[in-house]
């Protein structure tokens, strides 16, 4: 916001290439793999009750913005900046520029992979795609909550959005280019948000999600630097053509 806002910079013809690394739901992909995202969608703007107090029918404690039960139909159409839809073309666009991208792979990540059998995705080397992102200050983890953000996903996009990542900073990233599109600032439609995966987002077969959770250290995981080199290798690729345009 206080770039779009100074005064010494037009950035009304500006592309935004957000990149960052994430954890990536086994279901959809596997680590070290690259995601560029259609949807991204708020998974903190909600309102919550402890899991130990939800009504027997209910699979969340999680309730939509000025709803009262979960997944509440119909869905508010004017939102508070719980989803944004980026651009399909210019989506589509860079991933088709960059879908044969190689990615790095490495022994650790073989391992982790192995332990994730029972996921088709997940036992694939790394790989470009077309997937969605939920953004969640709070580092979740588990099978259950990565089941509630897939529908959370399809919820807050009318079954349009596949919930691949679960990062942290996007929404408000694109609330302020929303914000200095309507003042005139930039062009809110020129940005694309890249995704890589460092992390699977729940346990793997045989334990349980705390203890996965025990075993998920920030900078240790298995694709931590391998994600990171992801990001530029995929995202350098539309900037580099974004650039010579």
């Amino acid at each position: 916001m206080a770039l779009g806002m100074d005064p010494r910079l037009d950035l009304t013809r500006a592309y935004w290439v957000v990149a960052g690394i994430a954890g990536v739901n086994p279901d959809t992909a596997t680590i070290g793999s690259a995601a560029w995202a259609e949807w991204v969608v708020d998974g903190d703007l909600a309102h919550e009750i402890d899991a130990r107090e939800i009504p027997p029918d209910w699979t969340t404690g999680m309730i939509p913005l000025r709803k009262s039960k979960p997944f509440e139909q119909p869905r508010r159409d004017a939102d508070e900046g719980e989803v944004y839809h980026l651009k399909p073309d210019l989506v589509d666009w860079a991933y088709r520029l960059t879908k044969d991208v190689k990615l790095a792979d490495t022994d650790a990540m073989r391992q982790q992979r192995a332990r994730y059998a029972s996921h088709a995705n997940a036992s694939r080397a790394p790989f470009v795609l077309k997937g969605d992102t939920i953004s969640s200050s709070t580092f979740w983890h588990g099978r259950r909550m990565s089941e509630w953000a897939a529908e959370w996903m399809r919820y807050h996009t009318g079954g349009k959005g596949r919930y691949v990542t679960c990062a942290m900073e996007d929404t408000g990233t694109l609330q302020s280019l929303r914000f200095l599109g309507a003042a005139g600032k930039v062009d809110a439609t020129r940005v694309l948000v890249l995704r890589t995966a460092s992390n699977f987002d729940q346990q793997r077969d045989g334990i349980t999600a705390a203890e996965s959770l025990a075993e998920t250290k920030i900078g240790s995981y298995a694709a931590y630097l391998p994600a990171l080199d992801a990001a530029w290798k995929v995202g350098s690729v539309v900037v580099r053509e974004l650039v010579r345009k």
